[in-house]
């Protein structure tokens, strides 16, 4: 009888399913990494750049407008001053009016305050 001996330095150990490679990044594939995310930010400011410079607000084709001013009386709302300065029009549009003109987030008002009112409802 025969024997046959198998040396197994030679082979490389199989990698079986469980066995992960690790992902290594070299310096190229990291500066290419940092400019596909920059990217997107350097158009959206180039664009902002190119087409938010040509819209300037001069105000020189701007109609003027005319306003009288009412005092704000203890009591008084939005929708009692548009019907006292504008009975015939729809109040909520003379709300609107107001304040647009007044600067008024939320409609509050205090007495004693002055509300600019556009002269086409007090006329």
């Amino acid at each position: 009888m025969s024997t046959i001996g198998i040396a197994t330095t030679g082979i490389a150990p199989s990698r079986t399913a469980g066995t992960r490679t690790r992902l290594r990044m070299t310096r190229r594939g990291r500066r290419l990494l940092s400019a596909v995310a920059a990217a997107p930010v350097a158009l959206g400011i180039a664009y902002a750049g190119i087409a938010g410079g040509s819209a300037l607000a001069s105000g020189e084709h701007a109609a003027p407008v005319e306003f009288d001013t009412v005092m704000v009386m203890p009591g008084d709302t939005l929708w009692s001053i548009a019907g006292e300065v504008a009975p015939g029009a729809d109040p909520r549009d003379v709300i609107d009016d107001i304040s647009s003109l007044n600067n008024l987030p939320g409609g509050t008002l205090q007495v004693g305050q002055e509300l600019a009112v556009p002269s086409r409802y007090t006329d």
